[in-house]
């Protein structure tokens, strides 16, 4: 099946097709039948990620509010009870995009919380009492006075030195035996500790985002709807009740008669 085939039927419904924008930074992007492909879109991605979007567009068909809300399961199956629906397609989402996962950040984050235990034991062959909950009242007293305090909210800052001679200087978290010779170790550790958890609830803020971004539930429908052209036998597999419901509406007219006359010219169900 050609992309240029697969526009053609989507704009036949009303719906406006533009490859050549940027997609709001994504791959695709769906609103008031309108749907966009970015330009950057590898050639391999360009069906997968229309047939993704063309399901917004049929889910906005039966629920009209989806763009805002993020739709409801129990509406795009016809069902009370969809807990078995959101675990397994779950579970699609997962394979037909990796990045739903979050391995990356969750390894990252895996790498900041192991760099602050290691700053947490330097400090604390020194000050064994120290606990990263309760003010350190030693380092409090040392850093008053010191340029180093600027660097527990910055990793990075520069500094205006001098009246008649004016000149910038320099501080980083990467640096600051050389530019504080005189600091106790524990002190900077305890400043790249301080460093770390930052990064650490930056990385969890995108994690959570990432998140709740694929559960939505207009997210996990067209993604199970991407599946079926991209992996349509583990999609069979890994979620079979929701499989069979999928398609049991899809024959009985629930989604509109555009959505199995898409689906048709790519994907043929098996061993229903």
């Amino acid at each position: 099946m050609e992309a240029q085939e697969l526009i053609k039927y989507i704009k036949s419904l009303g719906v406006e097709v533009n490859t050549t924008t940027k997609a709001r930074g994504y791959q695709g992007f769906y609103m008031r039948r309108r749907i966009d492909i970015s330009r950057n879109v590898t050639p391999d991605r360009i069906i997968p990620t229309l047939i993704h979007e063309f399901a917004h567009y049929i889910h906005s068909q039966i629920e009209p509010r989806m763009e805002k809300n993020g739709g409801s399961l129990e509406i795009l199956f016809d069902d009370v009870d969809v807990s078995i629906y959101a675990e397994e397609l779950q579970l699609v989402t997962n394979i037909v995009d990796k990045n739903s996962t979050c391995y990356k950040l969750e390894e990252h984050k895996s790498i900041i919380r192991n760099k602050i235990q290691d700053y947490e034991n330097i400090i604390k062959v020194t000050y064994p009492a120290f606990q990263r909950s309760k003010d350190f009242k030693e380092f409090d007293r040392y850093i008053k006075k010191s340029d180093a305090r600027y660097l527990l909210k910055y990793d990075r800052v520069k500094l205006l030195k001098g009246f008649l001679f004016k000149k910038y200087v320099i501080l980083s978290t990467d640096n600051i035996e050389k530019d504080f010779e005189d600091m106790p170790k524990e002190f900077a550790a305890y400043i790249r500790l301080k460093s770390c958890q930052k990064r650490q609830a930056r990385v969890s803020a995108r994690i959570n985002k990432a998140k709740k971004y694929y559960s939505k539930p207009t997210e996990l429908f067209a993604r199970f709807v991407e599946g079926l052209y991209v992996c349509p036998e583990k999609v069979q597999h890994t979620a079979p009740n929701t499989y069979k419901r999928f398609f049991e509406l899809l024959y009985s007219g629930y989604y509109k008669n555009d959505l199995p006359k898409f689906i048709e010219k790519f994907y043929s169900p098996v061993n229903l």
